[in-house]
């Protein structure tokens, strides 16, 4: 658990915060916390939005990706396209500690058909831990209408899983309002959202969704996950 050198009375922060707009979030948050803030990022279309806006306040911003080596190759060639956009940002690709060899020497073939959760666990939980032990508070793309388990999000979160102080910049944001500004201001995002993918995570747990669907459908599909549990 992460011994914070930086405390704040969370329910205060979220009043006076109630009315402000991301841009004002961000600026709080950079203002308290410093290079002790750091941005994890799906590369999903709120992560390019909250990239772009992060840019704007703190162009030279930590920001990390949990490279879990199950991702599809147009979400690495997205990444590739944020460095050449914002050339200042410190984009680390956090890799878990097993290669996807020894996980499966270790627990077997294809453990995210059988084990999502452990899988989940050794290939983002774990190394997220390790990373976030180095900050005092990190920052997500959640917005509420993501899912019934997002509803309650606010702008700063106390974080027991990770020990830390979680802050969601993007929690009024609709879908429509996120492909505005991509549309907007030319950002790259994910050639997969193009396919029917509005959520992606790794390749062998993210399908298409269908029409009607719920737009988190797609992920773990066929069981009853719902969660990686980063944001639990």
């Amino acid at each position: 658990m992460v011994d914070q050198s930086i405390q704040v009375n969370i329910n205060e922060v979220n009043q006076a915060l109630e009315r402000k707009d991301s841009l004002d979030v961000i600026k709080w948050a950079y203002k308290t916390y410093g290079d002790k803030l750091v941005y994890a990022c799906s590369m999903g279309a709120e992560g390019m939005v909250l990239i772009d806006l992060i840019s704007k306040v703190r162009p030279d911003a930590p920001v990390i990706f949990l490279d879990t080596d199950f991702h599809f190759s147009e979400t690495y060639e997205l990444i590739e396209r944020v460095k050449e956009r914002y050339p200042k940002l410190q984009l680390k690709l956090v890799k878990p500690e097993l290669t996807p060899e020894e996980q499966a020497e270790t627990y077997g073939d294809r453990l995210w058909e059988r084990q999502p959760d452990l899988c989940c666990k050794l290939r983002k939980l774990v190394p997220l831990e390790k990373e976030l032990a180095q900050y005092d508070a990190w920052m997500s793309g959640l917005r509420r209408d993501q899912s019934p388990t997002r509803k309650n999000t606010q702008f700063v979160n106390e974080d027991r899983r990770f020990g830390s102080t979680k802050i969601c910049p993007l929690i009024h944001w609709t879908s429509e309002e996120i492909w505005m500004y991509i549309e907007l201001h030319q950002l790259p995002y994910n050639d997969l959202h193009d396919k029917q993918y509005p959520s992606i995570g790794c390749e062998y747990c993210t399908r298409p969704v269908k029409e009607g669907e719920d737009e988190r459908a797609g992920r773990w599909s066929n069981t009853s996950k719902t969660e990686c549990g980063l944001h639990q």
